[in-house]
């Protein structure tokens, strides 16, 4: 769910079921007719929501933490999930839970740099790449690093 400024939430919702999820991430930004049957809100009776887990889900508060505060730091966030899931993927000897680690880590070193004002698409892309360059470097190093955010 999106929340807008004018406090409205806009959703997009769906079966459970991860088959619709990963056509649309991979067809975007096109939609394709797909052969499910399509979402009924009365058969599903109600909708129940829950606080997220963020002992089990460590990212969430590293997300909320870049969100609130903004400028350059949710360009670190993005560059060091994509970089670290990257790594993880090409079994390197990255585990899954060392993720988290290496996004706040990321995040921890760029406080030094980081910026609120005046933001432009080249420190954008700075950011990023620092990111990334980051994950790179401290992968062999994050297995014993606590997790702070919690």
């Amino acid at each position: 769910m999106v929340e807008t400024q004018d406090t409205s939430c806009i959703a997009q919702l769906g079966w459970a079921d991860m088959r619709l999820p990963i056509v649309y991430s991979v067809s975007w930004p096109h939609r394709l007719k797909m052969p499910y049957k399509p979402l009924n809100l009365a058969e599903i009776g109600s909708l129940t929501f829950k606080a997220p887990d963020t002992e089990k889900y460590p990212c969430i508060s590293l997300a909320y933490e870049a969100g609130k505060k903004g400028g350059t730091m949710t360009a670190v966030l993005n560059a060091a999930n994509e970089a670290a899931n990257e790594m993880f993927r090409e079994d390197v000897g990255l585990g899954f839970l060392d993720i988290p680690k290496l996004i706040e880590g990321a995040m921890e070193a760029h406080k030094e740099d980081f910026k609120v004002d005046d933001v432009t698409l080249d420190d954008i892309l700075s950011c990023d790449a620092w990111a990334r360059e980051y994950v790179a470097e401290n992968t062999k190093n994050v297995a014993k690093a606590p997790i702070l955010f919690t």
